[in-house]
């Protein structure tokens, strides 16, 4: 009697990760990871563990600490026929390939009038809330979203890593690909075996409700869910919005629901000037002002560096503080 593979399994996100990565190069020769202590190692937080030796030092490598020459490497790859997946160890630790990024990775199709696409997935763990030192806890997201020619996409849960990851490979133009450190383990979920895609450019309503919308994305998804459920004991009931891409936004979800609800509150825990609520703000002014029935509230990380271990907690967004900013926009 033969014994079938499972049809699911429950992975936390950093092994749905391991997970779409192996299922990626299984299926497609071309795909090359590449990162600091990515091969022997398995990375910093294990995302790459044990695929050195199911596939080789040629195609998994380890590179020297120098975010500049992984970022330039990866591009001359994609534009040659191949696929390159690429770790920065932290998002904070992004900065020296930021040039190659915006100046070369996301204008080459431009550039070349379509002759050459970068199918270039950027790897990054970001976020605080694992009591990491300085520069490894930035949420720098909204640096990318101003970028035309690259993608920016952030699952906040098992099942959206995996089939997000697969689709960030299988698309032809660069995609930041962000990963939360404090959800990397937090919890499991079913997780299917086989290849899926989860569709760039598509939020996924987590919740229902007709007093307010609160949208949010990797680790404040499961903040707002908190929030959400703390105000059902007021009496008020809100649409829970995980926007899973940054960029582009998927505009018609964030649309039909603050007019169907008239208010609105956006989480994250990037620094509240110029970060991405911003953005979302003038995108609801933009489809459904009209429809508003208070001013939109943000609940955010402060204009501050990330701070040390004993006051990160503070900075971090919270269901309490979420759940505060509903309460005043339902009452305004």
């Amino acid at each position: 009697m033969s014994i079938s593979a499972p049809a699911s399994q429950k992975l936390t996100l950093v092994q749905a990760v391991t997970d779409g990565l192996r299922t990626m190069m299984k299926e497609r020769s071309e795909i090359i990871l590449m990162g600091e202590d990515i091969g022997i190692n398995g990375g910093v937080f294990r995302a790459t563990d044990g695929l050195i030796e199911e596939f080789g030092e040629r195609r998994v490598i380890d590179t020297p600490i120098s975010e500049s020459g992984i970022a330039g490497t990866a591009i001359g790859m994609a534009v040659n026929g191949l696929i390159p997946v690429i770790e920065m160890q932290f998002l904070g630790f992004i900065y020296p390939a930021f040039e190659q990024i915006m100046s070369q990775a996301t204008r080459l199709r431009m550039r070349t009038n379509g002759h050459f696409h970068v199918p270039l997935v950027i790897r990054a763990p970001y976020g605080a809330g694992i009591r990491a030192p300085e520069i490894h806890s930035d949420s720098v997201e909204a640096f990318f979203t101003h970028m035309p020619g690259i993608k920016v996409v952030c699952p906040a849960n098992p099942y959206d890593a995996k089939g997000l990851l697969i689709a960030s490979i299988e698309d032809p133009d660069p995609v930041l690909f962000l990963e939360s450190m404090r959800s990397y383990r937090t919890f499991r979920e079913d997780v299917p075996a086989e290849k899926y895609i989860v569709e760039i450019g598509k939020a996924k309503k987590l919740a229902t409700g007709d007093d307010a919308t609160v949208i949010a994305w990797g680790a404040m998804v499961p903040v707002a869910v908190q929030a959400a459920e703390k105000m059902k004991e007021k009496g008020i009931h809100c649409d829970v919005l995980d926007l899973r891409t940054l960029y582009p936004l998927d505009r018609d979800a964030i649309a039909e629901s603050v007019q169907k609800t008239g208010r609105a509150v956006i989480v994250h825990e990037a620094h509240a000037t110029s970060g991405l609520g911003t953005e979302i703000i003038a995108l609801i002014n933009d489809t459904s002002f009209l429809y508003l029935k208070s001013p939109i509230e943000r609940v955010t990380g402060f204009d501050v560096p990330v701070p040390f271990y004993s006051l990160e907690q503070h900075y971090l967004p919270t269901p309490d503080r979420v759940a505060r900013a509903i309460e005043k926009t339902v009452s305004f």
